[in-house]
């Protein structure tokens, strides 16, 4: 099977020619050239996920450029969590996912107070506009994973771990329903740091089960706005929500430090 897809491969080698548009690109940026234009027939679906990739020896030759600046250009590829490289194996064309995104945020956000204090301002920024998009594009089927979600996290209150999973689970679900891939993955990318801020903030000594019981009555408001298809009560809610927190915030990182000073 693999040797039929790399012939396969092989004999798409004119097809390679037209994809990579060889003859028009300048010697002084060849790699970054064989970057973009395998990132575009991946974008806009000339390339799918699982599709092979020619070998470094086809790139070089159709593009004219030397092995190790075709070895770097899918090296890079991989990083960006674009392709997936294996030793003896042909290249494939991945599914986009959030990993490679994740991984920025944990490394530019770390623990550190003020990267996630920064995170939070984030999420502030993008979330409500969020729950106003789900408000005006959610489907039925959208409302009942979302209303399954809340089950699950009434049924978790007072249980940190299980709660965090749950809670996140509603905010990429509310991410689901404003279908945009983008705004998907910008949130999944941003999870891990979420899940930080999502420990600290529930693993306060001082929270008692009626301000769990608060925290989940303001998702359910978020939940009844989106499913009556109100886009300014959605983002009201969840304005809302996020500014109910700030108390917490200032709980577990002191006040706001001053402007340009990490706090």
């Amino acid at each position: 099977m693999q040797d039929q897809l790399d012939i396969a491969a092989d004999a798409r080698a004119d097809d390679w020619a037209t994809l990579l548009g060889a003859a028009d690109i300048a010697p002084s940026r060849l790699g970054d050239a064989v970057i973009e234009r395998l990132t575009e027939a991946i974008i806009d679906g000339r390339l799918k996920p699982g599709d092979p990739l020619p070998s470094e020896g086809q790139i070089a030759a159709t593009c004219g450029i030397s092995k190790p600046i075709a070895r770097e250009a899918l090296r890079e590829l991989a990083a960006m969590g674009v392709i997936q490289v294996q030793q003896g194996k042909v290249s494939r064309v991945r599914a986009i996912d959030s990993g490679p995104l994740a991984r920025f945020y944990r490394f530019a956000v770390g623990s550190t107070k003020h990267g996630l204090r920064e995170a939070v301002e984030l999420r502030r920024m993008l979330e409500p506009h969020i729950a106003a998009l789900a408000a005006e594009r959610r489907t039925e089927a959208d409302i009942a994973v979302m209303h399954d979600i809340l089950k699950r996290m009434e049924a978790t209150l007072g249980d940190v771990p299980a709660w965090i999973e749950a809670d996140l689970a509603f905010h990429n679900q509310v991410a689901a329903m404003a279908h945009n891939r983008l705004v998907v993955l910008q949130l999944k990318g941003l999870e891990p740091v979420v899940r930080i801020m999502m420990v600290r903030f529930n693993a306060r000594e001082a929270r008692t089960m009626d301000d769990w019981r608060v925290t989940l009555a303001r998702h359910a408001l978020i939940a009844e706005a989106i499913e009556e298809g109100n886009p300014a009560a959605a983002e009201a809610a969840m304005r809302s929500h996020f500014a109910a927190a700030d108390a917490a915030i200032r709980e577990i990182f002191g006040p706001d430090p001053t402007p340009g000073r990490p706090g």
